[in-house]
C-alpha cells in the first residue's frame, strides 16, 4: 500500500511540475517537447530546456516567465514581441535573451515551420509560464 501511495504521489508532483508544458503542448499546431529540468548550483533556481514547434502562421499569446529566457531558433523564421520594444524577427540561428517577468509574444512569420530552443533560468516551485491580460 505505502508502495503504491509514493508511486502516486511522484506521478502527481512529476505531473504539477510539467502541467504548464502539457497544457501548452495541446495548443493547436505547436509541439512543446521537454529536454530537460535541473536545479542549478544558485539555491531556489533552475533550469529548463524546450523544443518548441510551430506550424506556420502560428501565434503564442503574451506570456511570462518567473526568470529569464534564452531562444535559440534552429529552423524557420519567428517574431517575437517583447512590450515596450520594437517587434524582434530571428531565423534559423539567431538568438534573443528575454529577461525575468519580460511580457511577449511569439508568431511563426515564415511560410514553412518553425522550431526555437527555449532555455529558461527560472525560479523553482514557480509556474514555468504564465499568461499575460
Amino acid at each position: 500500500m505505502k508502495t503504491g501511495l509514493s508511486v502516486a504521489a511522484a506521478a502527481l508532483i512529476c505531473t504539477s511540475v510539467w502541467a504548464p508544458h502539457v497544457a501548452l503542448a495541446q495548443q493547436a499546431d505547436i509541439k512543446r517537447s521537454n529536454l530537460q529540468r535541473h536545479d542549478l548550483s544558485v539555491p531556489g533556481r533552475e533550469v529548463v530546456q524546450v523544443l518548441v514547434e510551430f506550424a506556420p502562421g502560428v501565434e503564442f499569446p503574451r506570456h511570462s516567465h518567473p526568470g529569464e529566457e534564452i531562444v535559440y531558433v534552429v529552423e524557420g523564421v519567428l517574431e517575437y514581441r517583447l512590450d515596450g520594444k520594437p517587434p524582434v524577427t530571428l531565423k534559423a540561428g539567431e538568438v534573443l535573451f528575454i529577461p525575468a517577468g519580460g511580457v511577449h509574444a511569439v508568431k511563426n512569420v515564415g511560410s514553412v515551420s518553425a522550431a526555437e530552443l527555449a532555455t529558461y533560468i527560472v525560479e523553482k516551485e514557480k509556474p514555468l509560464l504564465e499568461i499575460a491580460e
